[in-house]
């Protein structure tokens, strides 16, 4: 089997070499006195013409699909009338002089030669070798190779070091259930899969490798969705004497050469940045679509004296009232859709009202006033032809409701514009540093515990004012989507212990469960900072699919579950007992 060429690479100038390919019969075309035998191979497709005055032609009678063959012939170009423009092989053909079948196939589940799969997703996960046959998929995976290698070239350039950290490590609360490992040789203990590398590449800084990245894989137990997966890969960024504009400088130069290297596309620099509290109050999001319009207005104190009771009481208990235009006059089939997506995240319903040449008519307007009308129309700058919607609770939730109804005005009225940039990307800063857990009555971490307060806000540790700290925390947003986030983190061990007491550890339990690193941070820790890149997202998004299990190889669905290695699945009593585990 030595293969001379892959079929991409054949052409016209290549005619009357001597080749041999190996690949898979893609489809076979028969006629009385010819077989024409399409060969695929990962670079795509040539013909293989045999008449059955060619001795070979026995052998090609027997070629069905998905065949693996190895083909030793000449090239030779196709008459005129013949030559093909679908595909980058349609001048030449292959004359064979041998012909071998290496294995045979069984007839397949779905289609892996460019004609459209009807197959379910369970089906194709079932029989992810087949599916990772298409062209689409196997497109996908080369784009990810592709950003990988662009990201290896340009930190290795600006002096970075790749290191690998453990997959096996101590539990520890990062926001999401540890996947758990039985120690065989110390009974009752556990390891853990890491979530992420964050305590491992925080103590490479300590150690001073100054510059670190890793394509890390990370493992959480949450609920699944399109885009998680329980296991997933990150990449991971940490540096040493660095502040908030020095990671994101960086970032910003690594996100212009990947797209450059891998898609020819320019994104320019430098990225918008928007502090969370105005993505809220804007775009009612922390992961801001901005390649479309539609922004949130803050209706409160036009309706301070509303006649209109739902207004009236959100404001009565502290809440606020927010308007959002659509550029359409929606239809009541439509209005009623959105407000099912209002619902969804929590609110009460969606009031709304349309704009005519003459006002504001039906839904909601026989309760404002002149003078609310007036002002409701100077605030969004709304004209005749479109519709107002309107979110009325607390804060939280009237932003969280007409967030969403706005992705989902993009998606029906198709907002974003064809000339609009295929790809926006922005930063998020400002974060709070804590959030209330309404649960457990105490406040906990926005991102996670190593996360540095903003310098002007440390006085306000153990103080009524602890709410209001703000993060010295970064996202990094692509069309709407979270691909990265980060901090400048926590370098001084009394303010480390301070954060831990504040989100309701006390020093011996953190000790308990953080020790060793809070005892490496009494060794001169530098200031350090990094990010995570969500790499499954990121690739999702460049290739433009909807779900990261079309950029991962072998993915799990929706469940969690790996239908074609049928995993997680029961293990032997054996096993167990050398893990010293009993099922209930």
């Amino acid at each position: 089997m030595k293969r001379t060429q892959y079929c991409n690479d054949l052409s016209e100038k290549d005619v009357g070499s001597s080749v041999t390919l190996n690949g898979w019969v893609s489809r076979v075309r028969e006629f009385p006195d010819t077989r024409f035998i399409v060969l695929r191979d990962r670079t795509g497709i040539v013909q293989i013409t045999v008449d059955s005055s060619n001795p070979c032609f026995a052998t090609a009678d027997q070629c069905k699909s998905e065949f693996v063959l190895e083909v030793t012939g000449t090239v030779q170009a196709r008459a005129e009338q013949n030559k093909s423009g679908a595909y980058a092989t349609g001048a030449i053909e292959v004359i064979p002089s041998s012909i071998v079948i290496l294995n045979r196939s069984k007839p397949i589940p779905f289609p892996v030669d460019g004609t459209p799969v009807t197959a379910a997703e369970e089906i194709r996960l079932k029989y992810r070798y087949l599916d990772l046959r298409r062209e689409p998929v196997r497109e996908a995976l080369r784009l990810r190779h592709k950003t990988i290698s662009s990201i290896y070239q340009f930190l290795d350039a600006e002096g970075f070091i790749s290191v690998e950290t453990p997959m096996l490590t101590k539990s520890t609360p990062e926001g999401a259930r540890d996947y758990l490992i039985p120690s065989r040789t110390s009974a009752g203990n556990f390891y853990a899969l890491p979530q992420s590398p964050q305590l491992f590449k925080q103590l490479l800084m300590i150690a001073n490798f100054d510059k670190y990245f890793q394509i890390a894989r990370c493992f959480r137990d949450e609920d699944l969705r399109a885009d998680r997966q329980p296991d997933f890969t990150q990449l991971d960024i940490e540096m040493s004497f660095v502040d908030v504009d020095d990671v994101l400088e960086l970032n910003e130069r690594l996100i212009q050469h990947v797209f450059k290297q891998t898609l020819n596309v320019d994104v320019p620099l430098p990225l918008p940045r928007l502090s969370y509290a105005d993505a809220l109050d804007r775009f009612g999001s922390d992961k801001p679509d901005q390649r479309f319009g539609v922004e949130i207005k803050n209706a409160s104190s036009l309706m301070a004296d509303s006649s209109f009771a739902v207004f009236r009481t959100a404001l009565e208990m502290g809440g606020t009232v927010r308007v959002l235009t659509a550029p359409a006059e929606l239809s009541r089939k439509q209005i009623e859709a959105f407000e099912q997506v209002a619902k969804q995240n929590g609110a009460k319903g969606l009031a709304w009202t349309k704009v005519a040449a003459s006002g504001l008519e039906g839904g909601i307007a026989k309760f404002l006033s002149p003078t609310e009308s007036t002002g409701l129309l100077e605030v969004t700058g709304a004209v005749a032809g479109q519709t107002l919607l309107f979110g009325a609770d607390s804060k939280d939730t009237a932003l969280k409701a007409l967030g969403a109804v706005r992705l989902a005005l993009r998606d029906e009225l198709k907002l974003i514009a064809a000339d609009a940039p295929r790809f926006h990307f922005s930063w998020v800063v400002d974060f709070p540093l804590l959030e209330w857990d309404e649960d457990n009555q105490r406040f906990t971490f926005m991102h996670h515990p190593f996360t540095s307060p903003s310098l002007e806000d440390l006085p306000k540790f153990g103080t009524p004012e602890m709410g209001s700290m703000k993060a010295r925390a970064y996202d990094l947003v692509l069309n709407g989507y979270e691909v990265g986030g980060g901090s400048i983190r926590i370098h001084n061990p009394e303010v480390q212990e301070k954060m831990f007491n504040a989100i309701g550890f006390t020093t011996a339990e953190a000790r308990e469960r953080f020790g060793f690193f809070m005892e490496a941070l009494e060794y001169g820790t530098p200031p350090h900072g990094g990010i995570a890149w969500g790499l499954d997202r990121m690739v999702a998004v460049m290739a433009g699919v909807e779900t990261i299990r079309d950029v991962i190889a072998f993915p799990k669905n929706a469940k969690g579950v790996d239908i074609m290695a049928d995993a997680p699945s029961p293990v032997d009593e054996k096993q167990l007992s050398d893990l010293h585990i009993k099922l209930k």
